[in-house]
């Protein structure tokens, strides 16, 4: 990665190391972390225990006793010499979601604040292809971006005690589903029946750093069904396909 500045080295406690590339979120840092992760994991470096990628940095926990700051930054140095961005790998998603009324509690509020109609605030939003940058916050969170600049909003002035599973939402230029019952503060466009942790699931967590996601909108009763189907978890949801 050539013309790319240099990643900063920063401690975080005695067991891990943060390698950050920006200051900024941004779909190329973003990928540059993804490739460095890549890169780690096809390395099998002695005492990495995990790399975990964030919008702009990687954190790296490894076991102190097997190796150190200063060895693993020589490592990493190494990977670095040439690495090639990740790209728009990833695998893609499709995944169903309500936006009728009991379902979408904000989406009339956002029509309002963008200007827009709820029929054509949908539309922006299923027809995007949404990129998970990290995953955090909540177990299976994925922060996705890049949110349709006319559906931009700052997070709700108050936020709610309570946010159902599922709950497809949206806040400043990201798109997000709560996989867990929460408090938040984001803006409540609709709901997936898709269980994003679930923890009787091998790989729990169902997506991924460099994924990308759709929604297919589906009816209040398409839901009930399928939401039926992923309490017993029998909703069996698979990539539609994997980029090259």
């Amino acid at each position: 990665m050539t013309d790319q500045p240099r990643p900063r080295y920063l401690a975080s406690g005695d067991t891990a190391l943060v390698v950050e590339f920006d200051e900024r979120i941004d779909r190329a840092v973003n990928n540059r972390v993804l490739a460095l992760a890549m890169a780690l994991e096809q390395a099998r470096i002695a005492g990495v225990c995990e790399a975990v990628p964030t919008f702009r940095s990687l954190m790296v926990h490894y076991d102190p006793v097997a190796t150190s700051f200063t060895d693993l930054k020589r490592r990493i140095d190494v990977l670095l010499v040439g690495l090639t961005s990740a790209g728009e790998g990833g695998r893609h998603w499709a995944l169903p979601a309500c936006y009728e009324d009991e379902l979408a509690p904000d989406l009339d509020e956002v029509a309002k604040r963008t200007g827009l109609t709820p029929a054509h605030v949908v539309e922006l939003h299923a027809g995007q292809f949404f990129h998970v940058y990290m995953i955090g916050f909540l177990p299976g969170f994925p922060y996705m971006g890049d949110l349709p600049e006319a559906l931009a909003l700052p997070r709700r002035e108050n936020p709610r005690t309570r946010v159902p599973a599922g709950s497809v939402c949206i806040a400043m230029t990201m798109a997000g589903v709560y996989p867990l019952e929460s408090p938040g503060g984001w803006h409540l466009l609709g709901r997936t029946p898709v269980r994003l942790f679930d923890a009787r699931r091998k790989g729990a967590v169902l997506l991924a750093p460099g994924d990308k996601v759709r929604f297919k909108p589906i009816s209040a009763r398409e839901f009930r069904k399928l939401d039926s189907l992923a309490q017993a978890g029998k909703l069996v949801i698979e990539p539609e396909a994997t980029a090259a």
